[in-house]
């Protein structure tokens, strides 16, 4: 082979395609329109990040667990996006920000969130008790009403316990769920989504919200519900154990900070700690607008978390980062992965996750006794 023939192969062997998209038309479908013009800059990387979605963690093998930070059900995208992705079966299990399960909770409520515009003068919201999220403005009285409901609802003896959040939360969907029927408003609440398709939703922080807060002025009362984050350690690598001897395990990452940390952490929990053979998960795949180079969690590479052995070597091909708002990427990840994709069957999780706990503590203490 002479140097030309190698230089034209080696072009050849590193192109997706060439560059030679069709016009876009007022006929032109959303999934034609990632896969034919969005090819390069952060629109490739939105692309390539559909084509992962749909084509591999779609697969029947693969346990899809998603990790949601930032504020995203505020906005609107539970209800257009999250649990339209739990209907169709394409998400498995979640790590969420307490913030986004309780502003979740507005909804299935069927209380108002109102778009608006940033640069609003925040001392006349303050003075008209109007709270403001960037461009989305609510009554106060929403958040008084929501604390009520969740101290009401925690009062009751089937709370009276210990949880691990997903218990928990899974627990307060049953009744968001029943809320959502009496209104004639489902389909609204991501937690009574999750509770209908049986998603278990832990809270890597569950202190860190309302929700905690609420909780924490019920322990003041003499209640007896308590939270367990460490049972959510062991029950969130027990499924991502399960998984993995089944199939493959793929990470969607919206965002990142603490829900990030948690939803690849169990990787390192099983293969670290517990000391039971594993090579991490098999895809990766994050939205995020952080930067690597300042070292922080939420913008850590794939690469990055291989070194940890959060991600399998052998699988980095199969990650991909796409630097993109989540509010911009969802709806349109969303939208293409349900045109292309027929819905899966629920796995549903919670319903198994007493028998996953079984298993990883049984292969756990056979480990010690060697």
């Amino acid at each position: 082979m002479n140097s030309h023939e190698n230089k034209h192969h080696y072009l050849h062997s590193i192109s997706h395609k060439r560059i030679d998209p069709p016009h876009v038309t007022a006929r032109t479908a959303l999934p034609e329109l990632i896969e034919e013009s969005f090819l390069s800059y952060n629109a490739g990387r939105l692309r390539e990040a559909c084509l992962l979605f749909t084509s591999k963690m779609l697969s029947d093998d693969t346990t899809v667990g998603l990790s949601l930070s930032g504020a995203l059900t505020p906005a609107g995208l539970g209800i257009s996006c999250l649990v339209p992705l739990l209907q169709a079966g394409f998400v498995d299990w979640i790590v969420s920000t307490g913030a986004n399960l309780y502003h979740d909770t507005h909804f299935a409520l069927d209380m108002d969130m109102h778009q608006s515009r940033p640069g609003l003068d925040d001392l006349k919201l303050r003075e008209h008790q109007v709270i403001r999220i960037y461009d989305i403005v609510f009554d106060y009285e929403n958040l008084l009403r929501t604390d009520q409901f969740y101290r009401t609802l925690c009062r009751g003896e089937a709370f009276q316990r210990t949880l691990g959040t997903a218990e928990f939360h899974n627990l307060a969907g049953k009744y968001l769920a029943a809320r959502e029927e009496e209104t004639g408003r489902k389909g609204r609440s991501l937690l009574a989504a999750a509770y209908r398709y049986g998603v278990p939703i832990f809270t890597s922080s569950p202190g860190d919200s309302s929700i905690g807060m609420n909780l924490a002025a019920l322990q003041l009362e003499g209640s007896a519900l308590c939270i367990d984050p460490l049972r959510d350690v062991n029950q969130s690598a027990a499924i991502v154990y399960a998984a993995k001897k089944q199939g493959r395990s793929g990470v969607f990452i919206l965002g990142g900070g603490s829900p990030k940390n948690f939803i690849l952490q169990t990787e390192p929990q099983i293969q670290e700690v517990l000391g039971l053979p594993e090579s991490g998960h098999d895809y990766f795949l994050q939205v995020t607008d952080a930067r690597p180079d300042t070292g922080g969690l939420s913008g850590a590479t794939p690469q990055e978390a291989m070194t940890w052995g959060k991600v399998d070597p052998a699988q980095l091909p199969d990650t991909v980062t796409c630097y993109l708002d989540s509010t911009v990427a969802l709806p349109l990840l969303t939208a293409y992965a349900l045109a292309r994709h027929t819905p899966r069957p629920h796995r549903r999780l919670m319903d198994k996750l007493d028998g996953f706990m079984s298993d990883l503590e049984r292969e756990y203490a056979a480990r010690k006794r060697l």
